[in-house]
């Protein structure tokens, strides 16, 4: 007899995620290499002039280099590589965090000399080589590659401090990701002129997604990509709670600068909204973990092969059902069934064929009993059934249950018979026979059935 048992299982990584997240990452660091490979020829266009200017033109030659350095040491830190590749990555980040820091405290402390100074006097030279960055893109790049270099962290300290790191990057990027596209989009009316180009921040804002995402495979990031009832709210929330606050300034904005409404009614709208959309957020969130909830309870309850109750289900449910069998003075009864044939259906077709015949097991119980009745697969190859039957049904359902078995063998084309050997139990109106009494009865009984058919079919002298 199976007994029952509870496994718990942490909130493993969900591997259809990390697949995707994989194929996302390639795609990404492709296109952020293609473009930084698109400015570098643009630079060698004879017309280049023409894309030197505007929040769209072309980048430096510093951002260009960053951006390829940084997909570079992200493309040779991914999973499974090398672990030369991965000190090869690790060499380019730190490159790339001190490189950019010495310029980013160059640029606030306005100390560095240009670089025309030690050029030739060739006009692209000292055009694009010179470094013009801003100071806030500096200290970007500076983070973005401090950020790759503790990615893979995996202690506890190292992965407290990775996880502060990158939160970090991610709240420096934000920052100016979203004021640089506020001042390119007027969304305040007219700005002074944008120093950085919308082609760096852009690749500023897709490399950090990536490095936000490896190192959501190892710290506490990891409720993002994991299989629970967490990681799928934070997944369907994440981009709804990331746009919001945008919306809502950019409208704010939009509505100041129009100067058709009064500061009271603005305010007045603006946390309307802002309640609407947080009730709907609390209705959405209460949805999901009620839907959730159901699932799981009904995960608990059944067998995922074959959509019958398990042997926990099998025990709440068939106890209920048993003692209101008790109460009404009714007969119950339970039914053991052993499929006879499956270890030799795995062995010969595989485990794929022997699924198959497990299914088709349920389907077949499904078929020869009735709703009411509590049918539940309690082991590998053992199938359980109780409900309200006296003697001579309990029979006749077992007999049913063996025609309909013969009816599936009977199909042209079969390969593999299906055989079952069952044994039941009866307890009769007043008996006070428990549940697992009656399961150890009808499982003694499937044996004595079982021993009997090979006894017939053994040949006698």
């Amino acid at each position: 007899m199976p007994k029952l048992g509870l496994t718990l299982t942490p909130n493993e990584l969900d591997i259809i995620e990390l697949k995707k997240l994989a194929v996302a990452e390639e795609v990404t660091l492709a296109a952020v290499m293609a473009l930084a490979a698109v400015n570098v020829l643009g630079w060698l266009a004879p017309a280049r002039d023409r894309f030197s200017y505007g929040v769209w033109g072309l980048m430096s030659a510093w951002p260009v280099l960053a951006i390829f350095l940084s997909a570079l040491s992200l493309q040779s830190s991914a999973p499974r590589t090398r672990k030369r590749l991965r000190r090869f990555s690790l060499a380019l980040a730190i490159l790339i965090a001190a490189v950019f820091t010495v310029i980013f405290c160059a640029q606030m402390l306005r100390i560095w000399p240009r670089m025309d100074a030690f050029l030739p006097s060739a006009q692209m030279a000292s055009s694009f080589l010179a470094v013009n960055m801003s100071p806030q893109a500096a200290g970007a790049f500076a983070l973005l590659g401090l950020a790759i270099v503790f990615a893979g962290a995996r202690g506890r300290l190292a992965g407290v401090a990775a996880d502060v790191v990158v939160g970090c990057l991610v709240l420096v990027v934000l920052v100016l990701v979203s004021g640089h596209f506020i001042a390119v989009l007027h969304v305040f009316g007219p700005t002074p002129g944008v120093r950085t180009s919308s082609q760096t921040v852009l690749c500023l804002l897709l490399l950090t997604a990536v490095v936000f995402f490896r190192r959501a495979r190892h710290g506490v990031f990891s409720i993002f990509l994991g299989r629970g009832i967490g990681s799928r709210i934070a997944r369907a929330l994440a981009p709804v709670l990331v746009v919001l606050p945008y919306l809502r300034e950019t409208l704010r904005a939009r509505i100041l600068n129009a100067r058709q409404m009064p500061p009271h009614y603005m305010t007045a709208i603006l946390a309307s909204l802002a309640v609407v959309v947080a009730i709907a957020l609390l209705l959405f969130l209460a949805w999901r973990i009620h839907f959730m909830e159901a699932e799981i309870h009904a995960l608990s309850l059944r067998d995922p092969l074959t959509g019958l109750y398990n042997l926990r289900g099998f025990r709440l449910l068939a106890e209920q059902a048993l003692r209101l069998a008790k109460r009404s003075g009714q007969p119950f009864s339970v039914l053991f069934i052993d499929m006879d044939n499956l270890k030799e259906i795995n062995d010969s077709q595989g485990h794929q064929a022997g699924s198959a015949f497990l299914v088709e097991t349920g389907d077949i119980l499904r078929a020869a009993f009735r709703e009411t009745d509590v049918l539940a697969r309690v082991g590998g190859d053992e199938f359980v059934v109780a409900g309200h039957f006296n003697q001579p049904a309990i029979a006749r359902a077992a007999q049913r249950l063996e025609e309909f078995a013969a009816r599936r063998n009977a199909q042209p084309g079969r390969e593999m018979v299906l055989s079952f050997s069952a044994g039941h139990v009866t307890s009769a109106a007043g008996s006070r026979d428990s549940l697992d009494e009656m399961l150890a009865a009808a499982d003694r009984a499937m044996y004595e059935e079982k021993r009997r058919r090979k006894f017939m079919l053994q040949p006698h002298i």
